[in-house]
């Protein structure tokens, strides 16, 4: 049982921004040619599994396995760069969420690789989706919401 403080019930406005965000990227990614719905899920994943944030992991692993994301590519994840499962943008959008979440600094040649590959919209789209993935571990991983309790919202 969770003896942690609802964080919805105590900020629902804080709450409400952030899922209007996750609703403007769901947006974009749903209509951009290389940044899909399913390359979103893959950068959660990750980034959550750099973070270990196990609410996260379970909500966007269900979420890729609803997009048909398959098993090879949700288990071969944490091993990208070994695995034949990714394309090329794939990698690039995991190299990204990867290196923004180690907070390194992004050197010139990185970043225009990333602006040719996405646009420079969606770059921007992506480097936010990816601070908003990082937000939410951080809060999961201190208030530890119920496994799965996504499901009833």
């Amino acid at each position: 049982m969770n003896n942690r403080i609802n964080y919805y019930q105590q900020a629902p406005e804080a709450i409400h921004l952030l899922m209007e965000q996750e609703s403007y990227l769901n947006q974009h990614f749903l209509n951009h040619d290389s940044l899909t719905l399913n390359v979103l899920e893959l950068v959660k994943l990750r980034v959550s599994q750099i973070n270990q944030c196990a609410f996260c992991l379970d909500m966007h692993h269900d979420k890729a396995n609803e997009l048909g994301e398959s098993p090879e590519r949700l288990y071969g994840l944490n091993a990208w760069r070994d695995m034949p499962f990714y394309s090329a943008q794939e990698q690039l959008a995991l190299e990204w969420a990867e290196h923004l979440t180690a907070g390194e600094s992004v050197d010139d040649d990185f970043y225009s690789r990333a602006v040719t590959a996405f646009g420079e919209k969606g770059i921007v789209i992506l480097t936010i989706a990816v601070n908003a993935i990082n937000s939410w571990n951080r809060i999961c991983k201190v208030f530890k919401p119920e496994l799965g309790s996504y499901k009833a919202s």
